[in-house]
């Protein structure tokens, strides 16, 4: 095909979540409304964490960022999705979409690894109560921190460097409510049919390598506390099934998105609802409701 007789795509056609004019008002005010959640819910958590003393540990050092993560993770789509309910030609920039795609596996893949980071931080502490305050520094913690948004955004780069040079020249309508290098990559003026298997795989990668570090070290927690005494393994059980939750919520739907997509345009856009506006909804709740220390430093908070 001969490139230079190719008209060039400017913007792109999102489809949303669906065409009912009542289903898309109903969707605004209940997305609305998660959205405020996730911003008010998540920013509580950043600023218990800052102003508590009692909460300057590694722990909260991390649940801390992973709620700055959560809130940035939402923001990419979530906000047009809310507008788009609202127009009637819900279009974005070509510019617009490339950004999209970028943030969205920037934050998520730093996501991934800083949970991680997060199942390190209890295996330390768990299975090598002594050694925890030496090796789990702040200097430590701080370089953990921004390892998992280097990895992250090396992983974004190496996924634009492919896609911002495909040509797109006809087809322009993407069936979600935001960009993603699935639907994307249908839209390229070439068989794109082993570019989209590469490129899943590019994900499916760094999602499976940090599931499966995420499985061995809480395997090794779990083992840990069936030999630790009640009172402590207790406590220690409380603090990891809130972990291990929200990691099955996160990383269920994109390993399902892209280790083995099931292709199946409902599924999949309930799946990127699902770690897009859930997971970062439910996060906050998560920690908040099974943290007896987040519930006292709500309640010292407010008086």
């Amino acid at each position: 095909m001969d490139k230079g007789n190719l008209s060039i795509v400017s913007e792109f056609v999102l489809l949303g979540l669906c065409h009912s004019w009542n289903m898309q008002v109903l969707f605004l005010m209940i997305f609305f409304i998660l959205y405020l959640i996730i911003i008010s819910g998540n920013t509580v958590i950043m600023i218990l964490i800052i102003t508590d003393y009692r909460l300057h540990s590694p722990m909260y050092f991390l649940l801390a960022n992973l709620s700055f993560v959560d809130m940035w993770l939402s923001s990419v789509t979530t906000p047009k999705m809310i507008t788009d309910f609202l127009r009637e030609n819900k279009t974005i920039s070509f510019r617009g979409c490339m950004c999209q795609i970028l943030y969205v596996h920037f934050v998520g893949g730093g996501e991934m690894v800083l949970l991680v980071v997060m199942a390190y931080d209890r295996f330390v502490a768990i299975c090598k109560p002594l050694h925890y305050l030496t090796v789990m520094s702040l200097q430590k913690c701080t370089w953990l921190v921004v390892t998992s948004w280097t990895i992250g955004f090396v992983h974004a780069m190496s996924q634009m460097a492919v896609i911002v040079q495909l040509p797109f020249c006809g087809p322009r309508e993407i069936d979600s409510f935001f960009c993603d290098i699935p639907l994307v990559i249908k839209l390229a003026c070439i068989d794109s049919y082993n570019l989209g298997i590469l490129m899943n795989a590019d994900s499916g990668v760094l999602a499976m390598t940090c599931f499966i570090l995420l499985l061995i070290s809480y395997t090794y927690i779990l083992l840990t506390i069936r030999q630790s005494s009640k009172t402590g393994a207790s406590k220690a059980l409380s603090t990891c099934t809130a972990h291990i939750t929200v990691v099955v919520l996160f990383f269920g739907p994109c390993i399902f998105i892209y280790v083995w997509p099931l292709s199946i345009t409902w599924v999949d856009k309930f799946l990127a609802v699902f770690y897009s506006v859930i997971t970062p909804l439910l996060n906050p709740a998560i920690y908040t409701l099974r943290n007896k220390e987040i519930k006292d430093a709500m309640k010292r908070f407010r008086l």
